[in-house]
């Protein structure tokens, strides 16, 4: 525990910066949650990709199936993504996190053409640099999900696992829940799902994901100081690309409101 401790510490500056940004200062209105939710849905998507990279890695995907790895790793990772790829939606449907988030977006009337678009060429066989490109994402918006990926073609897995623990869905913080709940009780659109995500995640996060991380990255570190070395130097990449990600929704949300008022 003691050395991930160090790692904490040694990213706890950057990871403030994520975790105090302006960014959930500017959300007064349901256009504001729809800008960051256009943006963000492609960190959701791409968290998905870290996960399947780590089961891969962690498990046998493959036939014959043979007993590959830790018991204890696999039995983490295993956990993480029946909870990430088919949690419980707000009506008891089977459904991935990426999943209820557009759902999220469609119910606020965010903008989900790009993104379904995106995953259609993916699905299409498309490489993820032609789906990109197809789609006109902003270069913040690539960058963040390019990115990911490099992780994951470096093919080391403490890294990915440490880009997965520290990097992901639990820098949003409780204020922006609070915003979202206050928003909900102000205004005609309903914020149900997105508040039903948020809360999921919480709950997960907290509760069983976070901890089984940590223990993940314990196994898979173990005393090799150049895999700890590695593992924050991926989770400080990590947590500077967010820091990018939420200063270009800022910007989004700023553009947004000086149009309106003009």
């Amino acid at each position: 525990m003691d050395r991930i401790q160090t790692l904490l510490d040694n990213i706890d500056s950057i990871r403030k910066e994520v975790l105090e940004h302006a960014l959930y200062k500017h959300i007064h209105q349901v256009e504001d949650v729809n800008r960051f939710m256009e943006a963000h849905v492609y960190a959701v998507w791409d968290f998905m990709s870290l996960l399947k990279a780590l089961q891969i890695k962690l498990t046998c995907t493959t036939v014959p199936w043979i007993p590959k790895g830790n018991p204890m790793t696999r039995k983490l990772i295993n956990e993480i993504v029946l909870g990430e790829e088919t949690d419980i939606s707000m009506d008891g449907r089977p459904a991935s996190h990426f999943e209820l988030y557009l759902e999220a977006m469609r119910e606020t009337g965010a903008e989900t053409k790009k993104v379904e678009q995106f995953i259609h060429a993916i699905e299409q066989g498309s490489s993820l640099e032609s789906s990109l490109k197809a789609v006109g994402l902003a270069r913040e918006i690539a960058d963040f999900i390019n990115f990911t990926f490099e992780i994951i073609a470096s093919d080391k897995l403490h890294c990915i696992a440490a880009v997965f623990a520290f990097g992901r869905e639990d820098l949003i913080p409780d204020l922006f829940t609070s915003i979202i709940k206050d928003l909900n009780q102000d205004i005609s659109v309903n914020l149900s799902k997105l508040l039903y995500y948020l809360e999921r995640h919480v709950e997960l996060d907290s509760d069983e994901h976070g901890p089984m991380a940590m223990q993940m990255i314990e196994e898979i570190c173990g005393d090799d100081d150049k895999k700890w070395e590695e593992a924050t130097e991926a989770s400080l990449r990590a947590l500077q690309q967010r820091k990018s990600l939420w200063d270009y929704i800022v910007n989004v949300i700023r553009e947004q409101n000086t149009l309106v008022a003009e």
